[in-house]
């Protein structure tokens, strides 16, 4: 299995032994990339002793001073979440985030995002995410250690992986034709979608934009910016639908 284009990316992470038991699920799960974002202390001996036997991945792994570092070069970015948002996201459960990563990571590459221990994601981290994980729990006593949300959405992006291998292996010497879901893949493949960076330059164009026509005031409209985000973010642009809209912000500077 080919885990190669799924990246596991952990936000501000306060215990390292968090970091250590995450990096042991991704090794029993296939997976290989573990991202950090400005932990709070790693390398560290805990996360090494957590880890037990994937000491391999802390060692590899991408320590970033930003979120944005770390999902450069990323088409797919789901990050879990239990809060409510004012902005609404769309929410998918943990077994349909492993099914699109498994669909998505065969030619793009994928992030699986993981917030704080206390405080989850910021509004500001949800909106450079695609969609956002559930994780439904006992309302009772809702709080989900980090490492353990790693292994339920990586646990699920495993069992996905397995599925569309069988499936593959089966069509290929059959030759009766494929199921649905090998057909979806293989009409979708045609399609680049913008990555990450080239959406946050798009914002950030955006932004200056909106400023520049005097339709964006930062102080008097705080939330534009994030709910334009998500509207595209929920659309989710091919590369060639955002350079028609970096086309338009262009000429529209221009005028001005």
């Amino acid at each position: 299995m080919n885990f190669e284009n799924i990246r596991v990316v952990m936000i501000n992470t306060s215990h390292p032994g968090n970091i250590g038991a995450a990096a042991r699920v991704m090794k029993n799960m296939g997976l290989k990339r573990l991202y950090l974002v400005e932990p709070k202390s790693f390398p560290n001996y805990e996360a090494t002793a957590m880890a037990s036997g994937a000491d391999d991945l802390l060692s590899q792994a991408v320590v970033c001073s930003s979120f944005e570092q770390a999902l450069q070069g990323c088409h797919l970015v789901l990050g879990t979440t239990a809060r409510e948002r004012k902005i609404q996201h769309e929410f998918i459960a943990a077994r349909e985030a492993g099914i699109l990563s498994a669909e998505e990571s065969v030619q793009y590459e994928v992030a699986l995002v993981f917030g704080r221990e206390r405080t989850g994601l910021t509004n500001e981290e949800t909106g450079l995410c695609h969609k956002l994980i559930n994780i439904p729990t006992n309302p009772e006593y809702s709080s989900l250690n980090v490492a353990s949300a790693v292994q339920i959405v990586t646990y699920e992006l495993m069992m996905s992986l397995r599925a569309q291998m069988n499936t593959d292996d089966s069509g290929s010497g059959s030759g009766s034709g494929s199921s649905a879901e090998p057909d979806k893949i293989e009409t979708e493949s045609g399609v680049e979608y913008a990555s990450s960076e080239n959406m946050q330059r798009f914002y950030q164009h955006l932004e200056q934009t909106l400023i520049d026509i005097d339709f964006l005031k930062i102080k008097q409209s705080p939330q534009l910016m994030p709910k334009l985000r998500h509207i595209y973010n929920r659309v989710r642009l091919e590369q060639e639908e955002l350079n028609i809209l970096r086309g338009i912000l262009s000429k529209t500077q221009k005028l001005l």
